[in-house]
């Protein structure tokens, strides 16, 4: 099967990733995508200062010129994921007005102010209270950020925390769940099908296929694809699985953006 685009990866200029961004791109070329979106970290006020500190002049350079190097060859769009929080609203709506991203993934990295790659969210926490919280954060977000085009990664909640089940179901938290999806659905705005669940050893898709099929039963259209890729090898990572999902839920269409505007092209 062949695969228009990777609308989620990163490059060393993201905290967590040390990945040259020429190889992200020569790796894409050598896939035959005809696009790839750059999707780097900026989390403000986030436990690792290191995903705040993005050099924006020295990516624009390099973005610019490896661009026009591959240009007729592949597609580069210059993104940005951002990790919201309520008390750092300003801080991105200035870094989105600053600089000329063409794709922007919002997503919830950390709530009530605490981590969730340290473990301190989950201390004193069950799962269930846990993931509740977690989904409050979200819908907070989609009510208070107008300035994105997709959410990312919507349950990834589950990769985190010392429970000795690392799942969620859909049911259990249907009520905030589809708050959020009709809320993001009236916004106008989407969400995106990330496959790094897989990578993770978690055996899904995020959000999972329940949530898939819930988004699209009230009216949802807007999806992209990506492979939070942090390592050229990582870029589309499991599409065939989620191109199918996406088909078998009765998803005909894709999203694609160009200067934040979103276009639809057939998933086959």
């Amino acid at each position: 099967m062949q695969f228009f685009a990777d609308y989620h990866t990163h490059t060393s200029y993201s905290g967590d990733s040390e990945a040259p961004m020429l190889e992200m791109v020569e790796q894409a070329v050598q896939m035959n995508l005809q696009q790839l979106v750059f999707t780097d970290h900026v989390d403000y006020d986030y436990a690792d200062t290191s995903f705040e500190l993005i050099d924006f002049e020295d990516y624009s350079r390099e973005f610019a010129e490896i661009k026009h190097k591959y240009l007729g060859k592949i597609d580069l769009l210059m993104g940005v994921e951002i990790g919201y929080q309520p008390h750092v609203a300003d801080r991105i709506r200035e870094l989105l007005k600053s600089h000329p991203f063409e794709f922007v993934i919002c997503s919830t990295h950390m709530a009530d102010n605490l981590d969730f790659y340290t473990g301190a969210f989950f201390e004193g926490k069950s799962s269930r209270k846990a993931y509740e919280r977690y989904f409050i954060n979200v819908l907070q977000s989609v009510q208070q950020l107008d300035d994105f085009d997709v959410y990312g990664h919507l349950d990834f909640i589950v990769r985190y925390g010392d429970y000795p089940v690392k799942q969620l179901h859909y049911r259990d938290y249907a009520d905030i769940i589809d708050e959020i999806l009709k809320a993001l659905i009236y916004a106008g705005k989407g969400i995106e099908v990330n496959t790094s669940g897989y990578r993770y050893g978690l055996k899904q898709l995020h959000p999972q296929i329940d949530i898939l099929k819930r988004y699209r039963q009230l009216g949802g259209e807007i999806i992209t694809i990506g492979s939070d890729a942090h390592y050229p090898q990582d870029i589309c990572f499991e599409f065939e699985h989620a191109y199918q999902t996406l088909i078998d839920l009765g998803y005909k269409y894709m999203t694609v953006f160009k200067e934040r505007k979103p276009a639809f092209i057939k998933l086959r």
